[in-house]
């Protein structure tokens, strides 16, 4: 296959495939597939939920066209799976999206045709996990009837500055000729360059290291904010003294979640444990970072307790509800669990995000949006997401939110200047 003879089609179109398929749209044949016809039929009529690409570049992608039918994937040669790849309810990796898409590609699949996966996931997946799938579904033999590639997705959302064309890309393949071959195709789009890998297995590797690192780098700054609370302490008075070191890391706590740092690290120490070893410092990260909503919770309502509120009788606020801020991705929010947490006490809570859509959180977490303000009151807040409609609030609005002579206010992003906080008449608490 040559790389002008391409066809793509990109299998799920979320915040991963939607942007690829865009722009691999604007110059060469894309098919968009995805099973979720509501999906479909906004694309179609040029509207993205994920905010991730725009009307005008929906219409710039002239060569891009959508679909829920398997058999209009037949005239693709070149397939690139976006699916997601979650834990389940016991943090382990949950494979079924990605086996189910590799069961629709090799529906179709033919002799000379090219697999390319890009969903995170553990090393050794693709060949051993999704191969076999390819192969029984399709009657073909790997690297010989049909060949595969490993490019993992590097999409931060929400972020309109690194964008999928100018953040590097890792490509591999299963044959030095196909790695070439994946290698020329994503740099055909990718103005920040690509970066071969030796093989696949390398490539799925880099991935899931990626949002570990990450994930022990947060873990650490968690465990010190826990350490400095008791301490009396201020976290970020120590970390902006700390940054003035040239190569101090400014990594700040918070509660991880989301579709990637709060997954992946699952992946690799599920792949390590099958190999006979059980990571320590990895899975240690984890729990760290999976228990930061209980603490945060239960230190606002052990500042509600102590400024006498009646915590069975109160409302909490909270304001945010997707996993990072300026996006509407609620996927892994722990905002859920800090919910949970607050509901086993007793309190009402009241959750607001301007980016959040109502429905998908409903659906998703059982929680109906509302609204803050000097209508509708509160006894304490905790200010959970950086959105910009947030940062934008001062002191004096933030305290006709809430009612009661020292209300807590629990601002985990550190948006706001605690001095200034605590003028108005907050009792604060930050990480």
């Amino acid at each position: 296959m040559k790389l002008n003879e391409i066809k793509v089609a990109v299998i799920g179109l979320g915040y991963v495939g939607l942007p690829l398929a865009v722009e691999f749209g604007r110059t060469r044949p894309v098919m968009g597939f995805d099973i979720n016809q509501k999906r479909i039929a906004e694309l179609q009529a040029g509207e993205d939920f994920t905010l991730e690409t725009t009307a005008e570049e929906l219409c710039a992608a002239e060569h891009l066209n959508f679909t829920t039918a398997i058999d209009d994937l037949r005239s693709s040669n070149c397939f690139i799976v976006t699916v997601p790849t979650p834990v389940d309810q016991y943090k382990r990796p949950d494979l079924t999206p990605l086996l189910k898409a590799s069961e629709t590609v090799g529906k179709v699949l033919k002799k000379g045709d090219l697999v390319i996966y890009e969903s995170t996931v553990y090393p050794g997946a693709t060949e051993e996990d999704c191969v076999p799938v390819l192969e029984k579904f399709s009657g073909l033999k790997f690297n010989e009837d049909f060949f595969c590639g490993y490019s993992p997705e590097r999409i931060n959302p929400g972020d309109k500055v690194n964008t999928l064309t100018k953040i590097k890309k890792i490509t591999s393949g299963s044959t030095p000729e196909v790695a070439k071959l994946v290698d020329d195709l994503y740099a055909s789009i990718i103005t920040a360059g690509t970066f071969p890998a030796s093989s696949i297995k390398v490539a799925e590797a880099a991935k899931v290291i990626e949002n570990t690192q990450r994930d022990l780098n947060i873990a650490l700054v968690n465990e010190l904010s826990v350490i400095f609370s008791r301490l009396g302490i201020d976290t970020l008075d120590v970390l902006e003294a700390a940054g003035s070191k040239w190569n101090f890391l400014p990594f700040r706590p918070g509660m991880v979640g989301g579709h990637c740092i709060g997954v992946d690290p699952y992946y690799l120490t599920h792949k390590a444990e099958a190999v006979g070893y059980h990571p320590q410092v990895i899975l240690a990260g984890r729990r760290i970072n999976d228990n930061m909503a209980r603490y945060a919770a239960r230190n606002v309502i052990r500042l509600m307790l102590q400024k006498g509120v009646d915590v069975a009788r109160s409302k909490i606020g909270i304001m945010g509800v997707t996993f990072k801020e300026n996006c509407p991705d609620i996927r892994n929010s722990k905002i859920a669990d800090l919910v949970k947490e607050l509901q086993t006490w007793g309190v009402e809570t009241v959750v607001c995000d301007p980016w959040a859509n109502a429905k998908e959180v409903e659906h998703e977490y059982g929680i109906k949006l509302g609204t803050i303000d000097s209508d509708n009151q509160v006894d304490a807040m905790v200010v959970a997401v950086g959105h910009d409609q947030f940062r934008a609030l001062d002191a004096t609005q933030l305290r006709g939110m809430c009612r009661g002579d020292t209300p807590v206010l629990a601002d985990l992003k550190s948006l706001f200047k605690r001095d200034a906080l605590a003028a108005a008449g907050f009792t604060v608490f930050r990480l």
